[in-house]
């Protein structure tokens, strides 16, 4: 996908999300919440956070992009009186790693884990959306509310110290952090070219990151058969909740249906179906999983994803 289709849909359909109030964390099950992310007329979106109450401090698994988002974690951890030991982030789309400045910030000496997956990005795709961003403000007047907006993107990317990863994740492994130990899994050319998730055994949460994304698939950087395959591998995890990058927690049964629906939709798009038909179908299969109201949202993003992902030719590294 260029660059450029990737900013009109960033910049056109999500903001038919509607603003409402910053959520605060909310309990999943002891000792693990989430932040809900947000979508905010006007700007980019938040992705879901989880943070887990481990016996040495907390871990925050993913960050946010806006300023609210990154505040409502630090006022979090700080109220608790317990330390921030570990930040990972499942992947390196700036919605979960645009609060890695603030947190940092707030608690230097708070661990970040992740995958390599963002120093290819860095010089591909997000040189090319830097590229983009600058081009637009020099379009705007000086005074556009849109261009702080614009350079808090500008400035994620260019901050490379807060998101390099002080551990890099490069395979599956169990981990001790912060006196807890969690496994820590890596999907290679799913969404991204390296997607970490994070599983709780004690809880019995699984952290997906954007594995797992509603009202839709977002394929905007993804290659669809290895998303397909890392759905395979994350239905063999026995979690009881699974925290995705965008939408309400899914239970087991509930990402079941994710996945069965995931599959069926790449089906229709391979065939000679029309568009609709398998939109259709989504949301037939799919849209128990999240608001009525996103329906429209979802609707709008995979007459995009169809055309321009699913029925064009694939990246030579994405390719069956």
């Amino acid at each position: 996908m260029t660059r450029q289709r990737w900013m009109r849909v960033a910049w056109a359909m999500l903001w038919l999300w509607h603003a409402g109030a910053m959520a605060q964390p909310r309990v999943l099950e002891p000792g693990v919440e989430w932040l809900p992310g947000r979508f905010v007329a006007g700007a980019q979106p938040d992705g879901n956070s989880v943070l887990i109450d481990a016996p040495d401090g907390w871990i925050v698994i993913d960050t946010g992009r806006e300023p609210a988002h990154a505040q409502a974690l630090i006022d979090r951890i700080r109220a608790s009186g317990k330390p921030l030991r570990a930040i990972v982030n499942t992947h390196w789309h700036l919605d979960h790693i645009g609060g890695n400045r603030a947190l940092r910030a707030a608690f230097p000496q708070a661990e970040l884990i992740a995958s390599n997956a963002i120093v290819g990005a860095r010089a591909g795709f997000l040189a090319g959306y830097r590229r983009q961003l600058v081009d637009e403000m020099a379009r705007l007047g000086a005074q556009d509310a849109q261009r702080a907006a614009w350079q808090r993107e500008i400035d994620v990317i260019d901050d490379t110290r807060s998101s390099t990863p002080d551990t890099a994740i490069e395979a599956g492994s169990t981990i001790a952090l912060a006196g807890l130990g969690l496994s820590i899994g890596i999907e290679r050319d799913a969404v991204t070219a390296g997607d970490v998730w994070v599983y709780e055994p004690n809880a019995v949460v699984l952290a997906a990151g954007d594995l797992v994304t509603l009202p839709a698939p977002l394929f905007d950087t993804a290659c669809p058969e290895g998303w397909g395959a890392a759905l395979e591998h994350l239905s063999t995890i026995r979690f009881r909740w699974l925290v995705p990058g965008h939408g309400e927690p899914l239970s087991r049964g509930q990402f079941l249906l994710y996945r069965e629906s995931f599959e069926r939709l790449l089906r229709c798009s391979a065939s000679s179906a029309p568009k609709q038909q398998c939109i259709d179908g989504w949301l037939r299969d799919a849209g128990g999983l999240f608001a009525r109201e996103q329906q429209g949202l979802a609707r709008s993003l995979l007459a995009y994803y169809i055309d321009q992902r699913l029925r064009a030719p694939r990246d030579a590294s994405c390719r069956p």
